[in-house]
């Protein structure tokens, strides 16, 4: 079978605008891959993720969380959990940042527990572009 060179040029400018397509958007993801988990009292909490850098991140999360005397965390290529005690949501409490959503989800409920907690469970979750 025999392609012309109008169709064999069309070919290859497919190829390289899909090429173009793909490395963008792994650049996007790379680029905005910050993000902050904020927690306070009584299960308050916010989340913040895929911003472009972790101040901004860490603002954004601080503003959602709405119970008072919130701390935050940054979370880069990463995940972050809370766990909260439900027999007292304002008692007892774990969070966790790790780079996989299972560890981090783990490791929040172990610190709830270590911190007093007598049925610890998930109280939210989050992960930016690569965690």
């Amino acid at each position: 079978m025999i392609v012309s060179t109008a169709v064999a040029q069309r070919r290859a400018l497919l190829v390289f605008a899909l090429t173009l397509a793909i490395a963008g958007t792994r650049f996007v993801t790379q680029t905005w891959a910050a993000g902050a988990f904020a927690v306070g009292k009584c299960g308050a909490y916010g989340q913040a993720f895929d911003y472009p850098a972790e101040n901004a991140a860490r603002e954004a999360a601080l503003r959602q969380c709405r119970g008072g005397g919130c701390t935050a965390v940054t979370m880069k290529r990463a995940c972050a959990a809370l766990a909260i005690d439900m027999t007292n949501p304002c008692g007892a409490h774990g969070y966790a940042v790790k780079p996989h959503i299972s560890s981090t989800l783990n490791e929040a409920t172990k610190k709830c527990y270590q911190f007093g907690g007598k049925e610890c469970v998930i109280r939210a979750w989050a992960c930016d572009a690569k965690g």
